[in-house]
């Protein structure tokens, strides 16, 4: 072991490492002394914005986090948990893997989906569907194409090998993530929830155990890594890149679920964001305890690891386990079963300080409180001011945009643009189907639904975020968000429960950047209060932006917004197809004459600049209750949002299941492409059969939400306003093909 790693740390070495000088100061009066190097890496990733929250964690307290449902709140735990009744939880949470995607596509990825099922099982819960949401640049470019496909067989090699069906999620493209692609992703379990195992150690004298996989150099200080910009010098950071093995991972639930149901267990985490350096002090943090570690004991792939690489290195496929002391045989004996590692590496102390040992000699000594998020980590309130081109964009007026002369070369123009077409060349790689619960796979709904096997119950989950209109007004445009989570649950006719989220922003040094953050905060806390929907966690990531000739160009704004809903009665789980020829069509909400940050405007016209489209939070939440109602009472037999593309696009999409067509009328009294394809918010798409419409009406005209017959529905054809818009055939071929055809030209 070098000496050099035990000699006094220097601030250059702290500030190479990612810490600021006066951070490096901090942790000298911390610890009363000057930190080695060992000490001082172990600040750098604890102290990054990727495991401590520093920049953002003020602005995090303030959202909601009390609901009907809440068993564990945010913070309090590895993800959050929520009851959906006869002594069941929900475990989930969802992750960013941004930066390593973006050097490492396919393993960026396939760790991403690992990292996220780990959190879900740590906890005792069996994961049960995953989702994702995806962002890349533009769809022309080669490197697009190139993170394009290695994201998504990372996603479907690492979920479908691991046996987790992925149940739906969105992919979207802008030039802003050419360089920083986003991969989050999302997992979903359920647990008895009395058997929920806390990430907390106990007990002094305890046993501390490291279960899983070998320790490698693969992701060494990938936390640091991830709490920085992407440039043309990233690709040096390879190492920083985690590399998985789902067949290990799959090995590692079995024996985790099995470990679950012995008395053996204290506490148990996943070795994510900073590896062993997290685990071991969070966990001591949680049960105000300390930690003896011996690194010297930890299983390395590699010969003559130093010990900050052991630390640090972010290796997959790791869990610390906290033992009952006595029982150690119990772990080794299980985890041995499923031939993998279960070597006992320390002890709980009474201390408060995790000591790391290497060859007998001490090598690290820090109070662990000092370390997490919400203790001696630091907390900072970053300047934030509004960027010039919010008040420009307000300033747009439609009657600068002449109406085409045809509308229908405008429809076919939109279902074969990226952001709309189907998605199919991607959730063809995916495995839906394993497991047996996925309800939606020849059951097209907005939201993705999942059996709970021996109940009657089902669990609906989405993930949403339009991020043009964040972009347009962060405030906003998070609020949709939420709401368009929540009108995809409604509509498959659930009730929305609870949220997670991933915040994907540039700088948080840089003030409009934070102002856009600071908005989407505020946007979300609204949100989540109308709609009882409380946050239960997630993640921050910053730093999402390319350095292009020393001017820094961050991604537009990304607050994802993964959201469960429990559907009490899986028998009304609602799809979006149309159902019969001469059933009626109904749009359910309010429409105006508005085109602002659509699909049609920014990439028909190519107008960039323009407000967030028309939302009401209280029109949009009566909305969905009514939806939610008629669902209940059977008075309709399809529903489906008005989203991306707008009212065209949502009416063909109910189309192509059955390949029945539609024929509506749009109104005389607003412009016919703001009608059509205008993006305007709080609306569905309802169909009723004949014999329900009378029953429909009664309770249309009670519930006072405004509703308009739009026309019925068709054999094949599509017709608006008595012009001919083709067959559904033909534009299912359209839609089906579009993105295939880009990404493989």
């Amino acid at each position: 072991m070098s000496e050099t790693l035990q000699k006094p740390a220097t601030v250059e070495q702290a500030v190479d490492l990612g810490l600021r000088a006066d951070e490096f100061e901090m942790i000298k009066e911390i610890l009363g002394r000057t930190p080695n190097f060992t000490e001082t890496a172990i600040y750098s990733v604890m102290w990054s914005e990727h495991c401590s929250y520093k920049n953002s964690i003020l602005w995090l307290k303030t959202l909601p986090k009390d609901g009907p449902h809440m068993l564990v709140k945010a913070g309090e735990e590895n993800a959050g948990l929520v009851d959906i009744g006869d002594g069941m939880g929900c475990v989930f949470k969802i992750e960013s893997h941004n930066h390593p995607s973006a050097l490492e596509p396919y393993q960026g990825a396939a760790t991403g989906v690992g990292g996220i099922n780990r959190d879900i099982f740590t906890m005792g819960a069996r994961p049960i569907a995953q989702l994702n949401s995806l962002r890349f640049g533009n769809i022309e470019r080669d490197r697009t194409k190139w993170l394009v496909k290695g994201v998504v067989k990372g996603i479907g090699d690492y979920g479908n090998a691991f046996g987790i069906p992925i149940v739906g999620g969105e992919v979207a493209f802008d030039d802003s993530y050419n360089t920083n692609p986003l991969v989050n992703a999302f997992s979903a379990g359920t647990i008895d929830t009395k058997k929920m195992i806390s990430a907390t150690a106990k007990g002094p004298g305890n046993p501390v155990f490291i279960v899983g996989s070998s320790t490698g150099k693969d992701g060494i200080a990938g936390a640091a890594f991830a709490s920085k910009d992407i440039t043309e010098d990233s690709a040096s950071d390879l190492p920083s890149v985690q590399v998985g093995d789902p067949f290990m991972e799959k090995l590692l639930l079995e024996a985790t679920m099995e470990l679950s149901e012995t008395d053996a267990i204290v506490g148990m985490q996943d070795m994510g964001a900073a590896g062993i350096t997290c685990s071991t002090c969070e966990m001591s943090a949680a049960g105000d305890v300390g930690m003896e570690i011996d690194l010297d004991k930890v299983p390395t792939r590699q010969l003559n690891m130093l010990p900050y690489e052991i630390l640090l290195s972010e290796s997959q496929e790791r869990m610390l386990v906290v033992v009952q002391k006595g029982k150690e045989q119990i772990v080794k004996e299980i985890f041995d079963k499923w031939d993998l590692h279960a070597e006992e590496i320390g002890v709980v102390t009474d201390t408060k300080r995790i000591r790391y040992y290497m060859d007998g000699e001490q090598v690290g000594d820090v109070p662990a409180e000092s370390l997490v998020l919400g203790g001696g980590a630091p907390q900072y309130e970053r300047e934030y001011s509004e960027p010039a081109y919010y008040q420009e964009f307000k300033k747009f007026d439609i009657n600068t945009i002449e109406q085409p002369e045809s509308l229908k070369v405008v429809a076919d123009a939109l279902i074969a643009m990226p952001n709309i077409a189907s998605k199919r060349w991607v959730y063809e790689q995916y495995d839906s189907m394993v497991g047996t619960r996925t309800m939606t796979t020849n059951v097209p709904s907005d939201a993705g639904v999942v059996n709970i096997k021996g109940t009657n119950k089902a669990l609906a989950m989405t993930v949403d975020c339009n991020s043009r209109y964040v972009n347009a007004d962060p405030e906003v445009g998070t609020m949709i968000a939420v709401a368009e989570a929540a009108r995809n649950i409604a509509c498959s006719g659930a009730e929305p429960s609870a949220i997670t989220n991933c915040l994907n922003f540039g700088n948080p040094y840089n003030p409009e950047s934070y102002w856009q953050f600071v908005g989407a905060i505020k946007g979300m806390s609204a949100a989540c209060l109308k709609f009882n929907t409380p946050v239960t966690g997630g993640n921050v990531s910053f730093y999402n932006q390319s350095v292009i000739n020393g001017v820094e160009v961050p991604v537009f704004p990304t607050p994802t917004i993964g959201m469960i809903g429990i559907l009490e009665n899986k028998n009304k789980l609602m799809s979006l197809d149309f159902k019969d020829k001469g059933d009626l069509i109904f749009l359910v909400g309010n429409y105006k004459e508005d085109i602002s940050s659509s699909e049609y405007l920014s990439n028909y016209h190519d107008v960039k600049a323009s407000p967030a489209p028309y939302f009401d939070l209280d029109e949009e939440f009566e909305v969905h209750q009514v939806v939610k109602e008629l669902i209940q009472a059977d008075r309709i037999n399809a529903a489906h949002d008005v989203a991306d593309g707008g009212l065209y696009v949502s009416l063909v999409e109910m189309s192509f299941p059955r390949s029945l067509g539609f024929d509506i009328v749009t109104d005389s009294e607003i412009r016919e492409d703001a009608f059509l394809f205008g993006e305007g918010q709080g609306r569905v798409v309802v169909t009723v059969s004949e014999d329900q419409e009378d029953l429909f009406l009664e309770h249309m005209v009670n519930s006072k939400v405004n509703f308009t017959l739009l026309g019925h529905v068709t054999k094949g054809k599509l017709v608006v306003d008595d012009d001919h818009y083709g067959f559904v055939n033909e534009a299912k071929e359209i839609y089906n093909n579009a993105l295939g055809s880009m990404l493989e030209n």
